[in-house]
């Protein structure tokens, strides 16, 4: 078992169940679970809220984050990156219709593995690494904590949490983590707490950013710094994770440094940066996942941008209570920025014009590892990835 996996359903294609079902119980559901997902492929694909069907047994998920572009930038006919934008399509599916859900970066990051909204201080990329100050003692209805500041108490879940308590295993790969150790460590690298946060802007050598890097925003993972410090790593630790099914975590988060992410340009170490660079960091790094053993398995890959140029929002996006307008001045919400999705559950070509944002990917990917919702994700109005997306059935093993 590889250091950091703990315990896992022994089948990753099913969903979890413990050890007090019965044998009956057990191949009862499993029969029920793959009946439902077959019944799915046999209506024809529309553009359907995927609130309408099931997700396929997908145990292993990759996102890869990029940064601050708009769709028709991204997708459109005049892209400088066409590997994202031609090449990726057509190897599976896309939604022009994915939404971020505010500005700047950290509260998209934010709100992506938690569901909270933005507050003033992520709304300002938290340029000091400050606690945050509830306003409410509790969380409200909708898994909200009103107030302001960074780092979230631990009484605020993350999908990390949940997939740690449900027997699931993750890991958080950030680019350029800890290449100068004197500006940050080489895991769960983060300001100390009430200082200013130096990795906001890049150096020639080093060009992680913690602002792109939702996890270290918790206390309920970084108080502990053997959980934090095993999970969130430096990228290179990828290469090798991917190399054997049980080493691939079942959840994978890939943040690129400040240059490959597109977020700067021209970038410190002298690179274009931009889609251009985007573009250069999505060939060398997808070839690498879709090939590994986990991936050809019961994976999905996700490639979205944090936001976009615009304020434009979907979903029926609401502010935190008491909070900032998520869109800041320029609008109600993060713009319209695209994501491309590839699996081996996803035909070739697939187009969803279904409307999704930061917190539809999390109730999706908390519907796949059957958690529950967090913040937001609690939307029962909010699509999530089914049959629009999911248009292939691969034949079994």
């Amino acid at each position: 078992m590889h250091p950091t996996q703990s315990a896992s359903p022994k089948d990753p294609r099913m969903p979890y169940l413990p050890p007090s079902f019965s044998l009956h119980h057990r191949l009862t559901r499993r029969c029920l679970f793959f009946a439902a997902w077959l019944m799915a492929l046999s209506t024809s694909v529309t553009c359907l809220a995927a609130t309408s069907s099931a997700p396929p047994p997908i145990r292993h998920v990759f996102i890869i984050m990029l940064e601050n572009e708009s769709y028709p930038v991204t997708f459109g006919p005049q892209s400088i990156a066409p590997y994202l934008a031609r090449e990726l399509p057509k190897q599976g599916a896309l939604l022009p219709n994915y939404y971020g859900i505010g500005h700047y970066s950290l509260d998209n990051y934010i709100a992506m593995i938690s569901g909270q909204a933005p507050n003033p201080a992520t709304q300002a990329d938290c340029p000091t690494f400050s606690e945050f100050m509830p306003t409410a003692k509790r969380l409200d209805a909708n898994g909200q904590l009103p107030g302001t500041g960074c780092i979230y108490p631990k009484r605020v879940n993350t999908l990390a949490n949940q997939l740690t308590d449900a027997g699931y295993t993750w890991k958080a790969y950030m680019e350029d983590m800890g290449k100068d150790p004197v500006r940050e460590s080489s895991t769960c690298a983060h300001p100390v707490v009430g200082t200013p946060d130096i990795t906001e802007h890049a150096t020639p050598q080093d060009q992680y950013a913690a602002k792109h890097d939702p996890f270290v925003y918790f206390h309920r993972i970084i108080d502990d710094k053997n959980y934090c410090g095993s999970r969130v790593v430096n990228l290179d630790h990828l290469i090798a994770d991917l190399a054997k099914l049980d080493s691939t975590p079942n959840f994978v988060y890939v943040t690129p440094n400040l240059c490959h992410d597109g977020h700067d340009a021209p970038c410190k170490s002298g690179e274009p940066g931009g889609l251009i660079s985007a573009d250069a960091f999505l060939r060398t790094w997808v070839p690498r996942i879709v090939d590994s053993p986990a991936f050809k398995q019961d994976g999905l890959l996700i490639i979205t941008f944090d936001e976009g140029n615009d304020g434009k929002a979907c979903c029926n996006e609401k502010p935190l209570p008491g909070g900032p307008q998520p869109g800041g001045k320029i609008g109600p919400g993060g713009g319209q920025i695209g994501a491309v999705l590839l699996s081996p559950y996803i035909a070739p070509g697939t187009q969803s014009n279904v409307e999704y944002n930061h917190y539809g990917l999390l109730r999706s990917l908390e519907n796949i590892f059957g958690l529950s919702h967090l913040g937001y994700a609690q939307d029962n109005k909010l699509n999530t990835f089914g049959r629009d997306v999911f248009t292939a059935h691969p034949a079994s093993p």
